[in-house]
């Protein structure tokens, strides 16, 4: 496995990041061992960095494997917008995962230099635990080439968390062009890169290699999120990053598994998803509940957060 440093900070990553979403309560809502298992073996096979959120819900499963590996990098990322919802959030943090300091904590989705400003005073309580040693880096995640561009200028940012896939799936405001120009200013301006949904969230499944091989060439990032919910995921990814291949039998397994957002038949229509989504994938049909344009959806699974009805789910 190779390991890089993240940008300026002191903080060293595997190439591989193990992205946590995908076995936790928004998709495949694993067991606790069962998910701790998965995570368990990415880190034997030479991962040392997991990324988790405040919405993921998957802090205990990081906190029972971290109970073996303490050494592991852990970022997290919240939607803090001032001092008491960042410290709410870094607080739930830190007891979710059993430590007394974080490795990365971000600002997470800003759209740019206005959402930036509006989460000013969080940035700045970051900072402050930053320069306490509670967060040894901090930064943000996004999905706009706005914010990747006024993150790379910040000062204060360490890290930028952003989306890049080779077709540009889930970029909301520019090309692909657009977002690996402003991914090298970041990265030359010294900032740790760690991409995010190189599969384009589950579209580019269908052909891994290409886009697996497209985030490893690309000569501006530090560490790659990949969300992995089963055993043969890490398998495939772990030997990819290693050696560029992956045995045919678990390229069969992985070309054998079917994934998709599904709004369950109790579903209200309340409309909540449909202003949570940010590729517009969701529409309130004509009969009053949610559907999806699934050209559009990148299985985030973010709309399942907001549903009161838990009617939506990536499966």
């Amino acid at each position: 496995m190779q390991y890089n440093r993240l940008g300026n900070t002191p903080i060293v990553v595997s190439k591989l990041c193990f992205g946590s979403l995908t076995i936790g309560p928004l998709q495949r809502n694993l067991p606790l061992d069962e998910g701790a298992a998965v995570i368990r073996k990415a880190v034997e096979l030479g991962v040392n960095f997991i990324d988790t959120a405040d919405l993921y819900g998957t802090y205990p499963y990081i906190r029972e494997v971290l109970k073996s590996h303490r050494d592991l990098v852990i970022a997290s990322k919240s939607y803090a917008y001032d001092s008491r919802t960042a410290r709410e959030t870094l607080e739930r943090a830190l007891r979710g995962i059993g430590r007394d300091y974080i490795d990365i904590f971000l600002l997470h989705e800003q759209e740019g230099p206005l959402t930036l400003k509006g989460h000013r005073e969080a940035l700045e309580y970051f900072i402050a635990k930053k320069q306490q040693g509670v967060i040894r880096a901090v930064g943000i995640s996004t999905h706009y080439v706005a914010a990747v561009k006024a993150a790379a200028v910040m000062e204060e940012i360490d890290v930028i968390h952003p989306i890049l896939n080779y077709r540009g799936v889930g970029i909301v405001d520019g090309t692909l062009e657009d977002m690996t120009a402003a991914i090298e200013l970041a990265y030359k301006n010294g900032k740790g890169i760690y991409a995010m949904k190189p599969l384009g969230g589950g579209h580019l499944i269908s052909e891994f290699k290409r886009a697996l091989r497209y985030v490893l060439d690309f000569p501006y990032v530090h560490s790659i999120a990949i969300g992995m919910q089963r055993l043969e995921e890490v398998y495939a990814n772990v030997s990819f990053f290693n050696s560029g291949e992956i045995p045919y039998n678990l390229e069969m397994v992985l070309k054998s598994y079917k994934r998709k957002l599904f709004v369950q038949d109790w579903c209200a229509g309340c409309g909540r998803c449909v202003a949570r989504c940010p590729q517009g994938a969701l529409t309130i049909g004509e009969e009053g509940k949610a559907q999806v344009n699934h050209s559009r959806c990148v299985l985030c699974g973010y709309c399942g957060s907001v549903c009161p009805e838990l009617a939506i789910k990536v499966i």
